[in-house]
C-alpha cells in the first residue's frame, strides 16, 4: 500500500510530463476586466503629489512657475509656493535682487534707512513695507497656478541662512519635489562659465531630501 501511494505522488520530472509555470493574469487582461471603481475610490487610490516651487520674487522664479505649469504639474497636485526671506532686509536674498538702501543719521541721532526715493523711514517701517511687498509679490506669482486650476498654498518664512532653511522647509513640508529658477550665477560667477548652477540652487541640489528641478532662465528667450 505504501508503494501505491508513492507512485501516485510522483513528480512531473519523473513521469516526463512538462512542468507547468504559474500564469500571472495582468490587470489589462480582456478576459478578467477590473471592476469599475467609484469616483470616491478612484480619488482615494490616486497618489497626490506635493510639489514645491521655491521663489525669490524674481523674474527667474516667475519663469519657473510658468515652466512648472507647462511641463511638470499634473491634475491633482498640491502646490506649495515656498519663499525664504532674510531676517534682515538689508541683506536681501542672495538669489535675487533687493531695493538698494543706505544708512543715514537724523538730527536726533537716530538711524534710519534711505531708499532710492530719498525717503527716510525707520527699520520697523521698512520691515513692514518689505513684508507687505513680499506677500503681494508671492500672491502675484501664484496667480498663474490658480488660473490653471492648481490648488496652491503660499509658505513664507525668514531665516539668516536662507539656503539651509529652504532645505529644512522642503523636508518639513514633506515635498516630493521642488522646482526653482536659476540664472546660473552666484557661487560660480567668478568662474565665468556658462551652464553652472547658482549658489542656492546648487546647495539645494546637494542637500534637499527630495529631487530638485532647476529651471534655467535665459533672458534672451523672453
Amino acid at each position: 500500500m505504501a508503494s501505491s501511494s508513492s507512485s501516485s505522488s510522483s513528480s512531473p520530472q519523473a513521469t516526463g510530463d512538462p512542468v507547468l509555470r504559474r500564469v500571472q493574469i495582468r490587470a489589462s487582461s480582456p478576459r478578467f476586466p477590473l471592476p469599475q471603481a467609484s469616483p470616491r475610490d478612484r480619488h482615494r487610490l490616486t497618489s497626490v503629489r506635493r510639489i514645491g516651487i521655491a521663489v525669490d520674487l524674481s523674474d527667474e522664479s516667475a519663469y519657473a512657475v510658468k515652466w512648472a505649469i507647462d511641463n511638470y504639474l499634473r491634475s491633482g497636485d498640491q502646490v506649495i509656493l515656498l519663499h525664504v526671506g532674510s531676517t534682515s532686509i538689508l541683506y536681501g536674498a542672495d538669489w535675487g535682487s533687493s531695493t538698494p538702501t543706505t544708512i543715514t543719521t537724523t538730527t536726533t541721532g537716530e538711524s534710519c534707512f534711505t531708499k532710492t526715493t530719498s525717503t527716510c523711514i525707520s527699520l520697523e517701517e521698512m520691515e513692514e513695507e518689505y513684508d507687505n511687498f513680499t506677500v503681494a509679490k508671492a500672491n502675484q506669482m501664484a496667480s498663474p497656478l490658480t488660473e490653471s486650476n492648481f490648488p496652491v498654498k503660499i509658505h513664507i518664512v525668514k531665516d539668516h541662512d536662507m539656503k539651509e532653511r529652504l532645505c529644512l522647509e522642503v523636508e518639513r513640508l514633506g515635498l516630493g519635489a521642488v522646482i526653482m529658477g536659476s540664472r546660473g550665477t552666484g557661487a560660480n560667477l567668478r568662474t565665468n562659465k556658462i551652464g553652472k548652477l547658482g549658489s542656492v540652487s546648487d546647495y539645494c541640489v546637494q542637500h534637499c531630501a527630495c529631487p530638485v528641478i532647476v529651471v534655467r532662465y535665459n533672458q534672451d528667450d523672453q
